[in-house]
């Protein structure tokens, strides 16, 4: 998978609390267990009118000009600024398929639900968890005319923004270090092949 370690990137607000995985990947889409196109899918039931049964329908569905992913001003966005709990609900893997499918690398949130911040890791998507006050910043220059960029620094664990702003966000050393290396657990298990099979021979 890519590696992670600066993003600069113009910011997509999507200012609800709560969003499940249901919301961003319907259940009727979890029939695939490939990753492409899924990003169609994306938020399906909120980005386009009428009925959407399939990936199929997506590419021919007529969008919603008011919801976010289907405006221009937002096209190339990588950063997702939501709302608070994100990702709760289902353990659904295809939820992070999804928006890295769309092209998002990071999500901005209040707090994130657990399981879907450990599918994100796996998944080269970036959940940053900021506080409260750094979050309605965020929202506030999300809403002026010209949008909001800003750039997530995993090195540094920090997202600075606003000419100047630096807020530092948590995330466990070994889920650094695998995006960083771009590798997932498994990736990183087989970073060690050489060791085992040295340690293998030792035992024979």
């Amino acid at each position: 998978m890519a590696g992670f370690s600066v993003l600069t990137s113009k910011v997509l607000p999507l200012l609800v609390d709560n969003i499940d995985t249901d919301q961003i990947i319907p259940a009727r889409f979890l029939k695939t267990t490939d990753k492409m196109g899924l990003g169609e899918a994306l938020f399906c039931d909120w980005r386009y009118d009428g009925d959407v049964p399939d990936l199929e329908a997506a590419a021919s569905a007529r969008c919603r000009t008011d919801f976010p992913l289907n405006q221009e001003r937002y096209h190339g966005a990588q950063v997702l600024l939501a709302g608070d709990n994100f990702g709760c609900g289902s353990s659904r893997e295809h939820a992070p398929w999804a928006l890295a499918g769309w092209g998002f690398r990071a999500v901005i949130s209040t707090s994130f639900a657990d399981i879907f911040c450990s599918n994100a890791l796996k998944n080269a998507l970036l959940p940053v968890q900021i506080d409260a006050a750094t979050h309605a910043k965020l929202v506030k220059l999300a809403g002026e005319d010209d949008g909001c960029s800003l750039t997530v620094d995993l090195q540094a664990g920090e997202l600075r923004f606003g000419g100047g702003m630096a807020v530092e966000f948590p995330i466990d050393v070994f889920s650094r270090k695998c995006l960083l290396d771009g590798v997932d657990q498994l990736g990183y298990l087989m970073s060690f092949s050489d060791q085992i099979a040295q340690f293998e021979e030792g035992l024979r």
